[in-house]
């Protein structure tokens, strides 16, 4: 029992150091804008900060309502508050725990340890391949095939990815045990249902494809009782998920349904296929596709020589779901490269199907061991001030802006691209309204009682915001330069907010 508990806790240490030393790597390249700095990234820091603000909850959410994600930055922001730090450090812890919360996950999908397999090793294995892809996406660019790193980010579906490898685990353990219990079967119901709640596109990443394998695994007599009620509970979840959605619809701008444009797929080739071009123009971009394709051709062969049913299913998962998420993603016309991130992190479960341990002498088994060790505590401890300088790098013309905002005590507004940032970092974040360009309220993922100001006395832009479109012959009275942004203030004048959009 002390051994196991021993190497369980290694393998959990052994998952932050690699998560701390990924999000270290990431946040000092070009990446970091992702994860600190995008106005995506914002929404679920804005959307916490605006809670523990005590503000009016009218949020405009997309089809997405990232429930999980605050609960988890909720708990990050209050313990940022009580030890004073600053926000982008709360983002890089963050970025942290969705990494760590992912090796839980792969974790459980490795199944039970057992004399002759090592689910932890390979389990940290698996973590660390998959780190080792984020850590090759170097770009600051949100829509390309730098897939993996996305699960730093509050915004980009980070529950919904671990909800998915949770579902494959649960799935797994209930085929492992002797006898299933009616807590497995349950838990997965609850997963499907609190993630499609959350996030409806669970049900095209997880239901499906787990489905259909379910499915096929019940044509077999001897697994058919456990498929059968595995995928009811699947299946039955989801569709609470969807029912569950009704009650929150006026937070909801879109379904998800205006995503889909099946007309529209020959674009959808040629934009995912100008993508993957792109990817493996980079030397770093083909190293993490080649990984993939081999974590793909080595899932196809644990498939096929899976030796339990449970086995069979995660290995199944490894390439079946990219496969599917892939082609349905095609076939409904989407232009979005984040709605393939299964092709990221499902490849990873081939390496914890049959997690059997290797033979080798115990001398050469420690002295490796050790120094694998000696690596992530080294690499780990060297990460912690270099991300945290990373985090905490000043932001010259962001601190001009807020300057000039805090003192001069007007609202002002800016389009979606270019004002969340200043906003999240404001004393005040209310003294800047979210607009489009031609000064329309844009109720995207923000609160819409900021609206009710009615109307501004300053805009901000930089080079993200669309040129302006105003409907007035008011000109600034005076011109703030703040290095990538500026700010016209039209003081006495003020300009009215037309009506929201979305």
């Amino acid at each position: 029992m002390r051994r196991t508990w021993t190497r369980e806790t290694s393998g959990w240490i052994a998952a932050i150091l690699i998560a701390i030393a990924t999000v270290a790597q990431i946040a000092s390249t070009a990446r970091a804008e992702l994860v600190f700095r995008d106005g995506d990234s914002m929404a679920v820091a804005l959307l916490v900060r605006s809670i523990a603000d005590g503000e009016r909850f009218d949020w405009a959410m997309s089809s997405v309502l990232f429930l999980p994600e605050i609960l988890v930055f909720g708990v990050l922001w209050m313990l940022g508050q009580l030890l004073s730090l600053d926000i982008n450090v709360v983002l890089a812890a963050g970025a942290v725990v969705n990494l760590v919360a992912l090796y839980g996950a792969v974790r459980l999908a490795a199944g039970r340890r057992r004399s002759g397999y090592a689910p932890v090793a390979w389990s940290v294995i698996a973590i660390a391949t998959f780190c080792l892809i984020a850590a090759t996406e170097t770009t600051s660019s949100r829509d390309s095939l730098e897939l993996a790193s996305l699960l730093t980010t509050t915004t980009y579906y980070s529950a919904t990815v671990i909800a998915v490898v949770l579902s494959v685990g649960i799935i797994r353990r209930s085929f492992d045990r002797p006898i299933l219990g009616r807590a497995l079967p349950v838990w997965l119901g609850v997963v499907a249902a609190a993630s499609v709640l959350s996030n409806p596109l669970f049900a095209a990443w997880a239901t499906v494809p787990l489905g259909i394998m379910l499915g096929a695994a019940a044509v077999y007599a001897a697994s058919r009782q456990r498929a059968l009620m595995l995928l009811g509970w699947l299946v039955g979840g989801t569709v609470l998920g969807f029912i569950g959605r009704i009650p929150l619809s006026a937070w909801i701008t879109k379904t998800g349904a205006e995503y889909a444009r099946p007309a529209l797929w020959p674009e959808s080739v040629r934009y995912y296929g100008d993508l993957l071009a792109d990817r493996l123009s980079s030397p770093l971009g083909a190293i993490s596709c080649a990984v993939l394709l081999v974590l793909l051709l080595f899932a196809v062969r644990q498939t096929l020589r899976a030796e339990s049913v449970g086995a069979r299913l995660v290995a199944a998962s490894a390439w079946v779901m990219p496969v599917l998420v892939t082609v349905g993603a095609v076939a409904l016309g989407t232009h979005a490269a984040r709605y393939l991130e299964p092709a990221a992190f499902a490849p990873i479960l081939a390496l914890v199907a049959s997690p059997r341990a290797v033979r080798m002498p115990r001398r050469t088994m420690t002295a490796i061991t050790a120094a694998v060790g000696v690596v992530l505590v080294v690499g780990g401890g060297l990460s912690v001030p270099r991300l945290a300088t990373a985090a905490q790098h000043p932001n010259d013309d962001l601190a001009c802006v807020n300057d000039w905002i805090g003192a001069s005590g007007q609202t002002g507004a800016g389009q979606f691209w270019t004002v969340r940032l200043p906003k999240l970092h404001l004393d005040d974040p209310s003294q800047l309204v979210q607009v489009d360009h031609q000064l329309n309220a844009y109720a995207w993922l923000v609160n819409r009682t900021d609206f009710e100001v009615g109307e501004v006395t300053f805009l901000i832009e930089d080079a993200q915001s669309v040129a302006w479109g105003l409907h007035t012959n008011a000109l600034p009275t005076d011109v703030i330069e703040c290095g990538q942004y500026t700010i016209y203030d039209f003081t006495p004048v003020a300009l009215p907010l037309g009506p929201p959009r979305s």
